[in-house]
């Protein structure tokens, strides 16, 4: 198997989730437009100018280009898994002068800039193993004002699914304008604090629109869109009625004395790409 083509696949992954914003995103901004007016309405439209010349000219969508994040899922039987690691890593190093991406990574004690977007721990991956041959990448990058807005709360279990929708909803409104709405939330509910606001962020890769497959999470995160967009907080928190352009809910298993739940929020630029590297080197960008 070439390592090099593999790598080139990356960085075309990395590319295309910079500047090309998937379908579902890009139909629930329409859909937006089409019910918001005044001050909403227009930034709206500026934000959808902004994906096509972004598309157009072959630029990164935000000068924020984020950290760069990955989701792994590896088929058991794929004979490479060893180098994929060092794979991503080169590709991410690569997409910085290409794409190019912003230099995102800075040291936390000594405040130097890696300069090439990678470090201890990143980029970030989170691996899986499923069945089959085939990896599928997912590429989300994560930008810092959204972020920011991001939470973990270990909340007393007495409060029950009411009480982790208060916590969200009361969220949003202190994050008003910030994390650059409309948004998409990612909630993890369950486990422990670490895997709490890992399922959040997993949460995100769910395509706008959706739903749970299980019909009670599916009517909670139906509540939550009401419930945020009623706060009327509005594109870019200029006022307007899409505040959330989706609420997404993974769920596990937790302690009997806890109740983590983990809020990740995405900014309007939902970012996602997904590549798919087959047993026999080959692979696609989609």
């Amino acid at each position: 198997m070439d390592y090099g083509s593999i790598v080139g696949g990356i960085v075309q992954l990395i590319k295309k989730a910079e500047i090309e914003l998937p379908s579902d995103v890009v139909k629930a901004l329409k859909n937006a437009y089409d019910i918001e007016e005044g001050i909403a309405k227009i930034q709206i439209e500026n934000i959808l100018k902004n994906i096509d010349v972004a598309k157009k000219t072959m630029r990164p969508m935000c000068q924020d280009t984020g950290v760069q994040t990955f989701f792994v899922k590896i088929g058991v039987d794929y004979l490479y898994v060893g180098r994929l690691k060092k794979q991503i890593t080169d590709a991410v190093k690569i997409a910085t002068e290409q794409v190019p991406l912003r230099p995102n990574t800075f040291d936390p004690f000594t405040h130097k800039n890696h300069k090439d977007n990678t470090g201890d721990y990143i980029p970030a991956i989170t691996w899986d193993f499923v069945d089959g041959s085939d990896v599928i990448i997912t590429a989300i990058p994560k930008g810092g004002g959204s972020e920011n807005m991001s939470k973990l709360v270990m909340l007393k279990p007495g409060v029950g699914i009411e009480g982790v929708k208060d916590f969200v909803v009361e969220e949003m409104i202190k994050a008003g304008g910030n994390p650059c709405p409309p948004t998409v939330v990612g909630i993890g509910i369950g486990g422990g604090a670490d895997l709490a606001m890992k399922l959040g962020k997993t949460a995100l890769l769910r395509p706008v629109g959706i739903r749970h497959q299980d019909k009670k999470i599916a009517l909670m995160e139906e509540d939550l869109i009401k419930r945020i967009n009623q706060s009327g907080i509005g594109p870019m928190g200029l006022g307007g009625k899409t505040t959330v352009l989706d609420v997404h809910v993974e769920k596990a298993p937790r302690h009997p004395a806890s109740l983590p739940v983990g809020l990740v929020v995405q900014c309007w630029a939902d970012r996602r790409a997904n590549m798919i590297i087959h047993s026999d080197g080959t692979w696609e960008v989609e």
